[in-house]
């Protein structure tokens, strides 16, 4: 990966990969590297559900499927629906589809393969999860377009990011969990991560945004007033998290977890302030891989040691 020099000059995108290959330009294209960002919460949902009902490899290998087809979906179908967008900003002008090294039919035929990987994953798991698949695949579709229309484009994001864990616990079960309320919780945890950390990423894009008729929290209230949104939903995010994991029963790993989500959060935060954004780089936006990732460890780690 690279986040040095592209092709004309203008800077590459961090968590992209370097080269010209097919492959490198593919998986640029989906931004693979941020697979690690959700998969391991739909693997906390998968932990979660294990103390309800029994796990398989295989189980575990169709939610991974189904994941990973989504997520192609949702980041495809955003870099289509962008794609003039994306050749007008600077930061993203050296995408795959707007610099030519990707072609927009190309792309849509992904989205098509990808998506029925996803329903055929699906059906392999419950008929819930088949029933559910399509609106699944329409709500990350759906977030591509709200930007448009709606300064909570991020919310909608960390929303779609939220079907995993709750995907995970529902391939396990079949059926929503008692009590109601902890996958709500979950989900709320995940919403507000992402959300928040969309916020973040928004920063940069503030004045592009307004000049383009673009929405945003930031383009709407300012840097200052973004960057306490975006602390407050993290702290929503720690305290569904603790929620998750209280209601759940699981032991003292599990709530470890929490502890290091809320730690590495507050560190986050400690690196971004209103009159410097520079500290919002590759390896600020990689921690969150590290974020979800310690969850997941640890949540596992709970659940086959200490139940």
């Amino acid at each position: 990966m690279s986040s040095g020099a592209a092709l004309g000059g203008n800077p590459r995108e961090g968590q992209t990969f370097a080269g010209e290959s097919r492959v490198a330009r593919w998986m640029s294209f989906v931004k693979l590297p941020h697979t690690v960002f959700a998969l391991p919460f739909a693997l906390v949902g998968v932990t979660l559900a294990s103390r309800e009902a029994a796990i398989t490899l295989e189980i575990v290998g169709w939610v991974v499927l189904a994941f990973t087809a989504a997520r192609w979906v949702a980041m495809a179908v955003n870099r289509i629906v962008d794609r003039e967008y994306d050749a007008r900003n600077p930061r993203t002008a050296q995408r795959e589809i707007p610099r030519g090294a990707i072609r927009v039919r190309d792309a849509w035929l992904t989205v098509v393969v990808a998506a029925a990987l996803f329903v055929w994953a699906a059906a392999q798991l419950n008929p819930l999860c088949l029933m559910l698949s399509p609106v699944a695949l329409a709500w990350v579709c759906f977030y591509s377009f709200t930007k448009r229309f709606t300064r909570y484009a991020h919310l909608v994001l960390g929303l779609g990011l939220a079907i995993a864990p709750v995907g995970g616990y529902l391939a396990v079960t079949g059926v929503w969990s008692d009590p109601w309320w902890m996958l709500i919780a979950l989900t709320v945890g995940v919403m507000t991560w992402s959300g928040g950390f969309d916020v973040l990423y928004a920063l940069p894009d503030i004045e592009f945004d307004r000049s383009q008729g673009l929405h945003s929290i930031p383009a709407a209230v300012g840097v200052p007033r973004a960057i306490v949104i975006a602390r407050a939903l993290h702290v929503l995010t720690v305290v569904a998290l603790a929620t998750t994991v209280w209601v759940s029963g699981a032991g003292a790993l599990a709530w470890g977890g929490v502890a290091v989500v809320a730690g590495l959060l507050g560190y986050e935060h400690s690196l971004v302030e209103a009159d410097d954004l520079s500290k919002l780089d590759a390896a600020f936006f990689t921690m969150n891989g590290i974020i979800s990732m310690s969850f997941f460890v640890l949540v596992l780690a709970d659940r086959v040691l200490l139940s």
